[in-house]
């Protein structure tokens, strides 16, 4: 009687158990083929390869010639070269394309919009992961969580929500006159109130903070180059953000800005124009990395007063566009660790890719190159495990050329295939 009883029991059980596993959904196989393949963690390019996803996620990198999975489904993209997707480090996803007094009629709902079709745009271009690093109105939280439950297409974001910054200074807004008495929603003073500020943006669906230690280039009455906050205030951001798990960014032009936010501890320096031999080996012993703009200027200069730049703007780039450069030139050749971060949204999105050509003329070798906008920005944001290659247990983000991008680097500017996640958004 005790036998049949367990024998019931053990029926009783394992039937449902049985039966969830002959319900649980089979996770789809893709196999990718390709002449050739970019190895980002070798630094070598692999011939004939031969990529199995299965879901999200890599299985497998082998030869063509290795057996195919069972019920896979192929991609063979011929003679096509492909590598893990770029991953841009400083992006303004939701920016509309207008700059200066023309931006003030676009409202918050508006920018959401606009970033819904910035995200479609910046992932066909190749780009599979971005840190966005400041929107009004916490837009970017809305695109990241939008993109996340896959009701738009875009690529994997951290966001920053609001930009800190103080009072009058580059992450405030000076356009409007006094009367209207308005201040951007970042703004706040002193080290206790700026601490209050980085709670308030995490506990709005902050991933990153982000804050401005120096003046900028695009907004209206400061200069690049003056320190923004103290250092007393970017030692309480910096803080109350690493507390909280918070990776940090600090906008800086000038050279006592970077050296102020670099000893309060930032994660990385955006912009980082004006260098100084201290400042890079500051940069060095703490480990900071820089997320320099350097294609930016060439945009700048070009369209920027069609496109509504204040004309002090396009003086200010002048002034600073080849003093960057310059000094990612210095930066990179003395060993100070490199993002891929392009200002996406001061020039019109998608053309992330333009910038691979300027790290090559400014410094870089193709593969250094392509291994900043992979594994350099996967590092930073914390999510080198996850993306910045193609290799088994990553995810599957994966892009193709169809030209060689060690000879001619404008080919990251002409992507035919991208899969994000597994998911094909571009290409067969």
């Amino acid at each position: 009687m005790k036998t049949s009883i367990k024998a019931l029991l053990i029926v009783t059980v394992c039937m449902p158990m049985a039966a969830w596993a002959q319900d649980k959904p089979v996770e789809a196989v893709t196999v990718i083929k390709a002449a050739h393949m970019i190895d980002t963690i070798a630094g070598k390019r692999r011939d004939n390869v031969m990529v199995v996803v299965r879901g999200t996620r890599i299985e497998k990198v082998g030869k063509q010639s290795d057996a195919l999975p069972e019920n896979a489904h192929v991609i063979d993209l011929g003679d096509k070269t492909i590598m893990p997707g770029l991953v841009d480090s400083h992006t303004h996803m939701t920016g509309a394309p207008f700059h200066g007094y023309e931006a003030l009629k676009v409202s918050i709902p508006r920018s959401a919009l606009y970033g819904a079709k910035n995200a479609r745009i910046t992932l066909l271009a190749g780009v599979t992961t971005v840190r966005d690093v400041g929107a009004e109105g916490y837009s970017d939280v809305a695109l990241r969580d939008a993109i996340n439950d896959g009701d738009v297409p875009g690529p994997r974001m951290l966001v920053a929500g609001t930009a800190l910054g103080m009072t009058g200074g580059h992450c405030d807004s000076n356009l409007l006159p006094y009367g209207f008495h308005y201040r951007a929603e970042g703004v706040a003073d002193g080290p206790w109130a700026v601490r209050a500020k980085v709670r308030e943006v995490i506990k709005y669906g902050a991933d990153v903070i982000k804050f401005c230690a120096t003046g900028g280039v695009l907004s209206k009455g400061d200069s690049p180059g003056a320190q923004q906050y103290s250092y007393e205030e970017m030692k309480a951001i910096v803080d109350e953000a690493h507390l909280h798990g918070r990776r940090v960014a600090a906008h800086a032009h000038g050279t006592d800005g970077i050296k102020t936010a670099i000893r309060a501890g930032v994660d990385s320096i955006e912009h980082a124009s004006i260098l100084d031999d201290e400042a890079i080996k500051m940069a060095k012993e703490h480990g900071t990395y820089f997320s320099m703009d350097i294609y930016n200027d060439d945009y700048i200069l070009s369209e920027g007063l069609k496109n509504g730049m204040l004309p002090e703007s396009i003086e200010k780039e002048k002034a600073i566009g080849l003093v960057q450069r310059q000094s990612f030139r210095r930066a990179y050749k003395a060993g100070v660790k490199m993002a891929f971060g392009t200002d996406e949204g001061v020039y019109p999105h998608g053309d992330n890719g333009k910038q691979m050509a300027k790290l090559v003329e400014w410094g870089m070798s193709p593969m250094v190159a392509i291994q900043t906008a992979t594994m350099g920005s996967a590092t930073l944001l914390g999510m080198q495990d996850d993306i910045g290659a193609i290799t088994a247990g990553r995810y599957a983000d994966i892009i193709a050329v169809a030209g060689d991008p060690f000879k001619d680097a404008s080919e990251y500017t002409r992507v035919t295939f991208v899969m994000k996640g597994g998911e094909v958004y571009k290409g067969e």
